[in-house]
């Protein structure tokens, strides 16, 4: 009998694990495929949003940002503020302001898709047109 428990028992963890990671996975396609729209709207390549490092480099230039902000998010704890920086230039390159900014930084799964897809113009924040 005690067999039969820890069968179901486990079978519920697997549910709710199956359950946790399809999650993971449809919040993560959100963000990829607001932060493709973005990248297309800016005037880049969507694709460049698939590749890990390149793509806070483009996001770097939306933002007209220097880049050297790209190495330091590689120093902990610092990497938080290069983060919001990051972000703030994005949210800025669309007219949005530093609200939008930290949903960028910690829902970016939310915001990437409103700004990709919704109405935001992309204005290049270097005044070179």
């Amino acid at each position: 009998m005690s067999n039969g428990v820890q069968t179901l028992a486990l079978q519920a963890t697997d549910v709710v694990a199956t359950g946790a990671f399809a999650l993971q996975l449809v919040l993560a396609v959100a963000q990829l495929a607001g932060t493709w729209a973005v990248f297309s709207k800016a005037g880049h390549g969507g694709w460049k949003a698939l590749v890990p490092v390149y793509n806070f480099y483009v996001m770097l230039q939306i933002g007209d940002n220097a880049w050297w902000w790209l190495l330091v998010l590689f120093v902990p704890i610092v990497q938080l503020y290069a983060l919001y920086k990051i972000q703030a230039g994005v949210a800025r390159a669309f007219g949005r302001g530093i609200g939008f900014a930290l949903g960028l930084v910690f829902l970016g799964f939310v915001f990437y898709p409103l700004l990709g897809f919704g109405d935001a113009q992309y204005r290049d924040p270097s005044g070179v047109a």
